[in-house]
């Protein structure tokens, strides 16, 4: 899982047939702090995320199929919840 932000949405008229209806967004990896790390990444909408949500990303092409039930759907990053918030721990087992 990649924690993310919805940075865009992407809108294509013509799309595979498995893809119809589907929602695309633009996602950025960030860090813990909220700093963005590593490159955009395009990622299936499974759960109506919208642009400036947090969001854990699964990018694992074989488990994103699973989830659309369809070995062909041509896809490799699927947003699988919206984060609505992130508490660290620290050693000691509390908040930091």
């Amino acid at each position: 899982m990649i924690l993310s932000r919805v940075t865009g949405s992407v809108h294509a008229t013509v799309k595979d047939a498995p893809l119809q209806g589907e929602r695309i967004h633009l996602t950025q990896a960030v860090d813990l702090a909220g700093a963005v790390v590593g490159r955009p990444l395009l990622a299936l909408d499974r759960v109506d995320a919208g642009v400036g949500d947090l969001v854990l990303v699964n990018k694992e092409g074989g488990s994103a199929r699973i989830l659309y039930e369809n070995e062909e759907t041509p896809v490799q990053a699927v947003i699988v919840a919206v984060v609505d918030g992130v508490e660290i721990m620290d050693g000691e087992g509390g908040p930091s």
